[in-house]
């Protein structure tokens, strides 16, 4: 099944801001930029994904898109996520593709090999929809989509059932799976705690986050980094 991956990816002023209670701006910016890398790194080295089509109106987000292989969709309105994702789909759709896998940009552990399982394991007869939860169960770090118009992309806080809901309303089959490099998103110091966690005891994945990161050796004044003391 032809499978392209959808990306969207907000300008990086304007990313991550729940992060600058935890971490001054040259670090949130560094960030935004490391982790986008770090998905088109894990996208491009996912075999079963024939292209990915990057939704922004970020320069550095459109150059490290060219350089990974990647289609710079330009973003004219930044309408939110869901309304980013939906261009993906419909350019998708245009160049012919049965089946998208829309990921955020901020999941910087996400691991090929992950990906791989889940698109080799998804062979149902008929259109079906995969909700990937985030961490907390309640919002979608991944939406796979067969077709790509099964249901329109509503991503925000509850977002995982509101995805399954409207893909009951849609009389589309839908199943619910855990991926676990894809649950962890960095919104906040907490969440970018945790990915400090889950990169310590990784295998040397999201090297730009980790490189972004042995930046941040000290806390700006005033400011706890990252969630910690």
């Amino acid at each position: 099944m032809r499978t392209a991956a959808i990306l969207p990816v907000k300008s990086f002023a304007r990313a991550k801001q729940r992060l600058s209670a935890s971490v001054d701006d040259r670090l949130r910016l560094a960030l935004a930029a490391a982790m986008v890398g770090d998905v088109l790194s894990a996208l491009a080295a996912t075999e079963a994904i024939a292209a990915t089509f990057v939704v922004t109106r970020e320069p550095q987000a459109g150059e490290a898109a060219a350089a990974s292989g990647a289609t710079v969709i330009e973003d004219r309105s930044e309408a939110g996520q869901s309304a980013a994702a939906l261009l993906g789909v419909r350019h998708a759709l245009a160049e012919g593709f049965e089946r998208v896998l829309c990921v955020p940009g901020d999941c910087p552990s996400l691991d090929p090999a992950e990906l791989t399982v889940l698109l080799d394991g998804h062979a149902v007869d008929g259109p079906e929809i995969v909700v990937l939860p985030d961490r907390h169960g309640t919002g979608t770090n991944g939406l796979l989509l067969a077709p790509p118009q099964a249901i329109e992309p509503s991503f925000g806080p509850g977002s995982c059932d509101r995805h399954v809901a409207l893909a009951a309303a849609a009389g589309v089959s839908c199943r619910v799976e855990q991926l676990p490099s894809l649950s962890l998103d960095v919104d906040t110091g907490a969440d970018l705690a945790a990915l400090r966690d889950v990169l310590a005891g990784s295998d040397g994945r999201a090297p730009r986050t980790r490189a972004a990161l042995e930046l941040a050796t000290a806390p700006a004044p005033g400011r706890s980094l990252a969630g910690r003391p």
